[in-house]
């Protein structure tokens, strides 16, 4: 997948991967964008900057209704991404990653600082 590094630089960016999130856990339907903005918190044009951003890459759609418009996760996009990083994994033997068994844990918020010397 030739977009792999930009995916996961959009996705690098906390409030971007924050309204991803929101809108794969919304489903196909996908969210407002007064929705999105009141659950994060984030002014407008806050908001419109980093869906335009997620839109540029691919990660989401906007649908328009009428006047009104609305987000959706591109899980076909998601789903490659997810399907580039795993491929060969475990040296093509089948297994399933302990992340896969805690879908509501959270990640840990730092990493430990790699060993000196090394």
């Amino acid at each position: 997948m030739l977009l792999a590094a930009e995916l996961l630089a959009a996705l690098g960016h906390e409030t971007r991967l924050a309204i991803f999130r929101l809108l794969v856990e919304a489903g196909p339907p996908g969210r407002y964008p007064n929705e999105l903005g009141e659950a994060l918190g984030l002014p407008p044009a806050t908001l419109s900057f980093h869906l335009a951003h997620l839109k540029r890459v691919g990660l989401i759609r906007r649908h328009k209704e009428g006047r009104y418009l609305r987000y959706a996760a591109a899980y076909e996009t998601m789903d490659e991404l997810l399907a580039f990083l795993t491929q060969n994994c475990c040296g093509g033997v089948a297994c399933l990653s302990g992340a896969a068994t805690r879908p509501n844990e959270e990640l840990p918020q730092t990493t430990s600082p790699a060993p000196q010397g090394a």
